[in-house]
């Protein structure tokens, strides 16, 4: 055994060997565009959106206002005070699902999309209006 390779707490890491690669951290794929999002409207709106639902919105070119923002954070609301868990909210022509627990949007849809769609593992619904 190599007594360079041991390290006491508090000791500092010796640099890397000349000609060897740095380790890099692996960083999920988020784009910037993506996590300004999720940050503002974590800010405007009290839910959150997963990574997967920012997608879905981007893909499907799907804007929320600051409106409709706090319209889906009532329903959350609303979902939350009867006990759900995981509720699909239904937005005119877009549908989302929710953890209702985590305030977490999970997934999103609209239009066309929601089509011949079965919705599993809810136990609410909720119609947004």
């Amino acid at each position: 055994m190599n007594t360079g390779d041991i390290r006491f707490p508090g000791q500092p890491v010796a640099p890397a060997k000349p000609g060897s690669q740095p380790v890099q951290k692996k960083t999920p794929d988020v784009s910037p565009f993506s996590q300004v999002w999720q940050e503002t409207l974590q800010k405007q709106s009290g839910v959150k959106f997963s990574a997967h639902a920012l997608q879905r919105l981007q893909d499907r070119r799907i804007e929320l206002g600051q409106g409709e923002l706090v319209k889906i954070n009532e329903a959350v609301s609303a979902a939350d005070k009867k006990g759900s868990r995981s509720s699909l909210l239904l937005y005119d022509d877009l549908a989302l699902v929710a953890s209702v627990k985590n305030r977490t949007i999970i997934t999103a849809m609209g239009g066309d999309d929601m089509r011949e769609h079965v919705f599993t593992n809810i136990d609410s619904a909720v119609i947004i209006k």
